[in-house]
């Protein structure tokens, strides 16, 4: 039988001379996961951007559970996003987006 997909969200700041647009952090995520873990390491990750903040520069990724120490690692690797150089942070993971969500405020400081 199978399972249920098990799945964590990741609060992520983005430290960025200017701040990039969401298919370029996307496009940097990925090729980050598939430089690090290959196509396959890929498939296992689920990764989907939930949402994404251009002004105040953080972004929710949602990945699989088991697929979580990639997908941070994956982040952490990153360098440049676009044609700037770039820093991703992991701030907050979380089991549902709804407790994500009210952390919020407290960790980006509104």
């Amino acid at each position: 039988m199978l399972e249920k997909a098990r799945r964590r969200y990741i609060l992520a700041k983005i430290d960025c001379y200017k701040p990039p647009h969401e298919k370029d952090f996307q496009n940097a995520l990925f090729s980050s996961i598939i430089r690090l873990f290959g196509e396959y390491g890929a498939s296992q990750t689920d990764v989907s951007l939930i949402e994404y903040d251009y002004k105040r520069g953080y972004a929710i990724v949602r990945c699989s559970h088991k697929a979580l120490p990639m997908v941070r690692a994956a982040m952490a690797a990153v360098n440049k996003i676009g044609s700037y150089e770039a820093a991703i942070h992991v701030l907050l993971v979380s089991g549902t987006l709804k407790a994500l969500r009210r952390k919020m405020p407290a960790i980006l400081n509104e």
